[in-house]
């Protein structure tokens, strides 16, 4: 019997390393694996590809190498930046303005801030997941030290309108973060256009390796405090010896989306619209939120658990997720603020694509989808 195929429809929550990423990898594995503080020639070699692989993402961004502090993941990048904020404007106030739609690294970020004394204004999104720029600056009081706000959000696709927000804190002292984890290189921007003090990545969204990220400091935003002490790396700003290997793998996989980005993202955008016409034909299917990115499609079949559905369809090979990858079959806190009933939200499942996704595979969801539904009676 030949191996049955995989389908993988899951890229928001990781994506398969890229091989060419993979052999920079190894390649500093085995080869130029000395430590970059080392001062011999095997460590100055490590620390070229440290150097190197920080110019290749403040390419991307459009910023200067300098601004480009790598960290461990988007949930380390996220957190550093939102309390690097705080102690900047620690003296403006303890009010922090962000959506109720962020990603749990902000939104749990957040809650231990207010155990810790500081206010959080959480903006809502409305039924289709959308938030306003003139909502979150509302928003905004004369005590407000941060607005944090992701650019893309990971369940909807929902992109949020930073470039506004930041337009209208330019003569107030609130700084800006974005989580731009699920943006970078799948909606275009660079620093620049975005007008955030603050950017978060990560390597694994965009075929670089787990364990690998990296911080964005740039416009209204000081040197900040750094969360760890230690040997004085990445400029005393984030010490511990650099995983010079993680940040080869993140460099290429960032060289190989960027040489035919427009190519990649008009792809993603027609195999979504593809998904969308296709699902929509399974009876009593519903689409969940409007979602401008081109990777994320969320959908429901209301009244059949999403945690079936995800089990059932990863037993033939399909692998989708219920919401993201982080809730563990929890409900998900996005579609809660969105006020989705909740046979709806108890539904919802989301598909996310990447650049090697074909139509055949939306072909094969689609029809585990409908068997799933011929088969299971629904919850009532």
């Amino acid at each position: 019997m030949s191996e049955k195929k995989l389908i993988y429809l899951d890229h928001a929550a990781t994506t398969p390393v890229a091989p060419a990423a993979a052999e920079a990898m190894l390649e500093v594995l085995t080869g130029a694996y000395g430590n970059p503080s080392a001062q011999y020639p095997l460590g100055r070699e490590a620390r070229d590809r440290v150097e190197g692989g920080r110019a290749v993402l403040a390419s991307a961004l459009g910023c200067r190498p300098e601004q480009v502090t790598f960290t461990s993941c988007g949930t380390e990048s996220d957190n550093w930046a939102i309390r690097a904020a705080l102690w900047q404007n620690r003296r403006v106030g303890r009010h922090i303005v962000t959506t109720a739609i962020e990603h749990s690294a902000v939104l749990q970020c957040c809650k231990a801030l207010e155990r810790e004394g500081c206010s959080v204004t959480y903006v809502k999104p409305d039924g289709k997941g959308r938030i306003t720029a003139a909502k979150v600056l509302e928003a905004v009081r004369e005590d407000t030290a941060l607005v944090s706000m992701m650019l893309v959000n990971n369940e909807t696709g929902v992109r949020l309108p930073v470039e506004e927000v930041a337009a209208g804190l330019r003569d107030r002292p609130a700084l800006l973060h974005t989580d731009a984890v699920q943006g970078f290189l799948k909606v275009p921007f660079t620093v620049k256009s975005l007008g955030a003090d603050y950017v978060a990545l990560s390597g694994h969204k965009i075929g670089g390796p787990k364990g690998i990220g990296a911080l964005y400091v740039g416009g209204r935003a000081k040197t900040p405090q750094p969360l760890l002490y230690g040997g004085g790396q990445e400029n005393g700003l984030r010490p511990g010896t650099e995983p010079t290997a993680q940040i080869a793998g993140f460099a290429k996989a960032v060289e190989l989306r960027r040489e035919r980005l427009d190519e990649h993202l008009a792809h993603m955008a027609e195999i979504k619209a593809y998904a969308v016409e296709t699902l929509s034909e399974i009876p009593g299917l519903v689409l969940v939120g409007e979602g401008e990115a081109p990777h994320i499609l969320s959908v429901s079949l209301p009244g059949y658990p999403s945690q079936n559905i995800v089990t059932d369809l990863g037993e033939q090979g399909i692998c989708i997720s219920a919401g993201s990858a982080c809730h563990k079959g929890k409900a998900s806190h996005v579609l809660t603020a969105m006020g989705l009933d909740k046979r709806t939200a108890a539904g919802t499942i989301r598909l996310s694509f990447s650049p090697d996704t074909t139509r055949e595979d939306i072909d094969a969801a689609a029809a585990a989808l409908l068997e799933h539904k011929t088969r299971r009676f629904p919850m009532l």
